[in-house]
């Protein structure tokens, strides 16, 4: 009989555990590799909560792109964390995200949140340009100053020097879902092709602008021309 794969790759101090549908970090993670890990790889999962974190007191680089972390995640304090990347989850609300990460991951220097609607670029929406992304790294940089890396870009002097100076009055403000009138056929209307997991395409995720025109015509009184 063949032996089971483990699901778990393990290579000195990292850890792998990839595409196992998981929707929280197994408990036996933290209880075998916790107290050694110094990094921790967690992609493709359908992850909802990093509450399992808590076992890997010496971790320092923490992967968990393509899972389903939203707006309430919560870190436990990883002191010695320097690196973490949150690509293609389902967070929106970055001022919460980075106050939460100031407070609980202090040494942290290198962030990735890319294919996130908290990261305003055309990867989640093809009406964001180079300048909302530029304003989303001058206030992430505000809020998290010793921040060398920022998605796939290094930090530099002068963005940071901006960042200081501006980055306050550069908040994303996060687009509030209304409910719209299906008049012009909005719902059975395809989405654009994207690259994203199913939980980016849904629509609830993208943001709708829709304008109505109305043109009021009052009746002209006795005498009046127009």
């Amino acid at each position: 009989m063949a032996q089971r794969e483990s699901p778990v790759v393990l290579n000195g101090t990292q850890i792998s555990y990839i595409g196992q549908d998981s929707k929280d970090i197994p408990h036996f993670l933290g209880e075998t590799y916790g107290k050694f890990a110094r990094r921790l790889d967690l992609s493709f999962n359908q992850l909802r909560s990093l509450a399992g974190l808590k076992m890997f007191t010496e971790l320092e680089e923490l992967v968990v792109d393509n899972n389903l972390l939203g707006n309430d995640l919560q870190l436990p304090r990883l002191p010695k964390l320097h690196t973490l990347t949150l690509n293609k989850n389902q967070l929106t609300d970055i001022e919460a995200l980075l106050e939460h990460l100031a407070d609980v991951t202090p040494s942290l220097e290198y962030l990735s949140l890319l294919g996130n609607e908290a990261c305003p670029n055309q990867l989640v929406s093809l009406d964001k340009d180079d300048d909302d992304y530029q304003r989303y790294r001058y206030f992430v940089l505000y809020k998290l100053p010793q921040l060398k890396f920022l998605d796939s870009r290094k930090v530099t002097k002068k963005e940071l020097m901006e960042a200081q100076a501006r980055g306050a009055f550069m908040k994303v403000v996060k687009p509030k879902l209304e409910a719209l009138p299906n008049e012009a056929g909005l719902e059975n209307r395809p989405l654009p092709y994207t690259p994203l997991p199913q939980g980016s395409r849904d629509a609830r995720n993208h943001k709708v602008v829709c304008t109505h025109h109305v043109t009021c015509v009052e009746a002209p009184e006795p005498g009046c021309q127009r």
